[in-house]
């Protein structure tokens, strides 16, 4: 349903000078017509300034009182209905895949490996402009917790609620990630795709190297950044209310450790980049950096606006009461009187 509201509503407060200007003017208009009396005879005074019209000063008060609720209604900005704009932007396409694994919970990057990638994604988002960007979560599976879009306060928000308890089957399965992100971009964007994968590289499921051939074959650039230590760190779970760490079968601490080879291969055979990650800096802004060298494609994004403003029509009506102002005299008109439009009130007191 179309709805009226002004874009700077503050601004409305200064229509509460309104009555005071009045009380001010109606004050004033007072003490000149008491001076008039005490000056003299009011038929005598009126003789001695034939040109003066307080019906003149009057009009001439309140266009001008109008002009200034006119300014305040431009300057507030009105805005009404809705509308769909198409707009042409340049970019690349990013694709991000967050593994969400219980591995991710280790702690040997504080606060965790899982939380300081969030971390990282949610301040890349807000550097970006022109780019599309899409999340995909992965664990023994992988889902699309985001598509491709330019939305980027949803994309932080879908991004808050990534975690093991996102996905159904544990797991690292980095090349269901890989084969899910070939799939999730769009065809036009052929020379102007990449891939980031966050993880931690321990992959248990497939053949993500096979996949990040195809990847390759696509066009797509894979860049991984690896986060975590090769010594390792256990994972933390939380059940009944206490923190214990996750074991294997045989009872005993199971230790994640940082697999840098599968993930520099990725990497490799598709031009990208490999990162490490420490706990200053994930490296996702270094990756983003080669990512902005990229050749840019041109994409008709469609944008919802809510509200279409709606100020030139006060801004017009203010304009031409200006106007009307300029022309308009507080004094009677000298040109009109010759033409013989307005009688001249010594004439008539003559008669």
């Amino acid at each position: 349903m179309d709805t009226f509201r002004f874009a700077n509503p503050d601004i409305l407060y200064l229509l509460l000078l309104v009555p005071v200007l009045i009380l001010i003017w109606a004050a004033g208009n007072r003490r000149r017509r008491l001076a008039r009396d005490r000056f003299g005879d009011p038929e005598l005074v009126r003789r001695l300034i034939p040109d003066y019209s307080q019906a003149r000063m009057t009009v001439k008060f309140f266009m001008r009182l109008t002009a200034f609720i006119l300014a305040l209604l431009t300057v507030a900005r009105p805005q009404f209905g809705s509308r769909l704009e198409e707009v042409k932007r340049e970019g690349v396409e990013v694709i991000i895949a967050l593994d969400v694994s219980n591995s991710m919970l280790a702690t040997d990057i504080k606060p965790s490996r899982l939380e300081r990638a969030r971390q990282a994604i949610s301040q890349l988002v807000d550097q970006l402009r022109n780019d599309r960007i899409g999340l995909i979560l992965f664990a023994g599976d992988a889902y699309t917790q985001i598509p491709v879009t330019n939305d980027y306060l949803s994309a932080k928000m879908f991004l808050a609620s990534a975690g093991p308890d996102a996905v159904s089957k544990q797991g690292t399965a980095i090349g269901a990630a890989i084969e899910l992100g070939i799939r999730s971009f769009t065809p036009e964007s052929d020379k102007s795709r990449a891939l980031i994968i966050i993880t931690d590289g321990e992959n248990h499921e497939d053949d993500a190297v096979e996949q990040a051939r195809l990847a390759a074959e696509k066009g797509i650039t894979v860049h991984t950044i690896g986060i975590g230590s090769p010594e390792g760190s256990p994972i933390p779970i939380t059940a009944g209310g206490r923190t214990d760490y996750l074991k294997d079968r045989e009872g005993n601490t199971v230790i994640s450790k940082l697999n840098e080879k599968t993930l520099r291969e990725i990497a490799s055979v598709t031009g990208g980049n490999y990162v490490r990650a420490s706990n200053s800096s994930i490296g996702l802004n270094e990756i983003y950096n080669d990512i902005g060298r990229m050749k840019k494609s041109e994409t008709n994004t469609v944008m919802y606006t809510e509200y279409n403003d709606q100020f030139m029509v006060p801004a017009v009506l203010l304009f031409l009461l200006l106007l009307a102002d300029l022309l308009f005299e507080d004094r009677r008109s000298h040109l009109l009187r010759r033409l013989g439009i307005v009688a001249s009130d010594l004439k008539k007191a003559e008669r």
